[in-house]
C-alpha cells in the first residue's frame, strides 16, 4: 500500500511538472516576442515592453476571480479550464499576425495570462501541500526545473523560426520602399502562425489529459490543531502581515525575474552583440535558473533551510547586478544573465514562507500572491522607460532596491509571523 501511495504521489508530481513546463514555455516566449513585435509592428522600445505588461497584468486582474473559479470547480477542473483559456489566447495570435495589429497581439497575451492565472492559483498551493511542509521549497524547485527546461527551449525554438535572419532583415527594411517594407513586415508577422497553431494543439491535448486524469483533490485550506487555534480570531488575510509582505516581495521578485530574461536581448544588442547571437541570452539566463533549481533540490532542507536560501539569493542578485552595472560589453551581459541563478530559489522560498499558517485562508492568500505576479507587468515597463530616457545599462539600477527588499523579507518573515 505504501508503494502505491508513493507511486501515486510521483505520478501526481509528474502531471503538475508537465503543467509547470507549459508555464515556462508560454511565459518565456516574451523574451523573443518583444524584439520580434518591435520589428514586425514598428514599435518604440517602451511600446515593445507592453508585451510583458499585457501578459503579466492579467495576473493582477484575474487573481481574485481565479480564486472564485477554483472554489466552484476544484483544482483539477480549474487547471483544465485554465488550459482552455490559454488556447483561446493562443488562437488570437493567428488573426493578429494576419492583420499585424499590435493591440490584438496584446489581447492574446492577456488572455494567455488569464488562463495561466487559474493554473498558477491551483497548482502552486497544490504542490506545496503534496508532501511535508519543510520540503515544500524542494518540490517547488523540481517544478522550477520543468519550468526552466521549457524556458530554455522556448526562446531558442521560436527565435529560430521568427528571428533567424533578423540582422539582415533590419538592414533590408531601411532601404526598401514603403510598399516593399509593408510586404516584408507582413511576411515577418506571418512566421508566428505555425508555432502558435502547434501550441494550440498541445494545450488542448493537455487540458483533456488533466480533465480525465486521476489527480486527487487536496484540501489546501486544511488546518491542523495548532493552526486552527492560532487563527481562531482571524477574520481576513489582512491579519497576516507575513503574507502581505510576501505579496509585495513576490511583486518585486517577479519584476526583476522578467527584467532579467525579457530585457537581455535588447541589452545585448546595445552592448554590440549581433541579433543572431543575442537570441540565445534569454535561454542562457533561464539555464542559470535551472542550475539554481538543482542546487535547491540538493541543498534544501538537507544543508540550508528555505530562509537561508532566500537570503543568499537576494545577496547574489545585488552582487551580480552591481557587477553588470560597472562592467561593459559581453561581461556585463553575462552578469545580467547570471541574475537567473540568483532568482532561481526566490519563488520556491517565498511561497511556503508566505502561506505558512494561513489554514482556511490559504486559497485567498494564494490568490493574493498570484496577483502580485503583476510585478512582471509593471517593473519591465519602468525599465523600458528608463532605458529609453537614459540607457539600457543604467536602467538596471532599479533592480538593486528590489533585491534588498527580498533580503529584508527573508530576514524578517518568520519573526513577523510569530508575533
Amino acid at each position: 500500500m505504501k508503494n502505491k501511495i508513493i507511486l501515486g504521489i510521483n505520478s501526481d508530481i509528474l502531471i503538475i511538472g508537465i503543467l509547470f513546463f507549459i508555464f515556462g514555455f508560454v511565459t518565456w516566449l516574451g523574451s523573443i516576442l518583444i524584439p520580434y513585435l518591435k520589428i514586425a509592428c514598428e514599435l518604440t522600445t517602451f511600446e515593445s515592453y507592453l508585451v510583458a505588461f499585457s501578459f503579466y497584468i492579467s495576473y493582477s486582474i484575474m487573481a481574485i476571480p481565479s480564486s472564485w473559479v477554483l472554489r466552484k470547480t476544484g483544482s483539477k477542473k480549474g487547471m483544465s479550464l485554465g488550459l482552455f483559456i490559454m488556447t483561446l489566447g493562443t488562437l488570437l495570435f493567428i488573426p493578429a499576425a494576419l492583420t499585424r495589429l499590435y493591440p490584438l497581439f496584446l489581447f492574446g497575451l492577456f488572455t494567455q495570462g488569464a488562463g495561466l492565472t487559474i493554473l498558477q492559483s491551483a497548482s502552486n498551493p497544490y504542490i506545496t501541500k503534496l508532501g511535508p511542509a519543510e520540503s515544500a521549497a524542494k518540490r517547488m524547485s523540481i517544478m522550477g526545473i520543468s519550468n526552466g527546461i521549457a524556458g530554455v527551449m522556448a526562446p531558442i525554438i521560436l527565435g529560430a523560426i521568427i528571428l533567424s535572419d533578423a540582422d539582415l532583415l533590419e538592414q533590408k527594411l531601411s532601404v526598401l520602399s514603403a510598399t516593399e517594407r509593408i510586404a516584408e513586415l507582413e511576411a515577418l508577422a506571418s512566421r508566428v502562425i505555425f508555432p502558435y497553431i502547434s501550441m494550440m494543439i498541445m494545450l488542448i491535448v493537455l487540458a483533456l489529459l488533466i480533465y480525465f486524469s486521476a489527480l486527487p483533490e487536496l484540501d489546501t485550506d486544511e488546518e491542523d490543531e495548532a493552526t486552527t487555534a492560532a487563527n481562531e480570531n482571524k477574520k481576513s488575510i489582512l491579519q497576516f502581515p507575513h503574507l502581505l509582505l510576501g505579496a509585495l516581495t513576490v511583486f518585486l521578485y517577479v519584476g526583476v525575474e522578467v527584467i532579467a530574461v525579457d530585457t537581455i536581448f535588447s541589452y545585448a544588442t546595445s552592448q554590440g552583440v549581433a541579433v543572431s547571437q543575442a537570441t540565445y541570452f534569454a535561454s542562457f539566463t533561464i539555464l542559470n535558473m535551472l542550475v539554481g533549481y538543482v542546487i535547491g533540490i540538493i541543498c534544501i532542507p538537507r544543508f540550508i533551510n528555505q530562509n537561508r536560501a532566500l537570503k543568499l539569493s537576494a545577496i547574489a542578485g545585488v552582487a551580480f547586478a552591481l557587477i553588470a552595472l560597472f562592467t561593459e560589453a559581453l561581461t556585463s551581459v553575462i552578469f545580467i544573465s547570471l541574475l537567473g541563478l540568483a532568482n532561481a530559489l526566490i519563488w520556491p522560498s517565498i511561497w511556503p514562507l508566505a502561506i505558512n499558517g494561513l489554514g482556511r485562508f490559504t486559497k485567498t492568500g494564494s490568490s493574493l500572491l498570484i496577483m502580485a505576479i503583476g510585478g512582471g507587468a509593471v517593473l519591465p515597463l519602468v525599465y523600458g522607460r528608463i532605458a529609453e530616457d537614459l540607457n539600457p545599462q543604467a536602467a538596471y539600477w532599479m533592480v538593486i532596491p528590489c533585491y534588498l527588499f527580498i533580503l529584508f523579507y527573508a530576514t524578517s518573515a518568520n519573526k513577523i509571523r510569530t508575533r
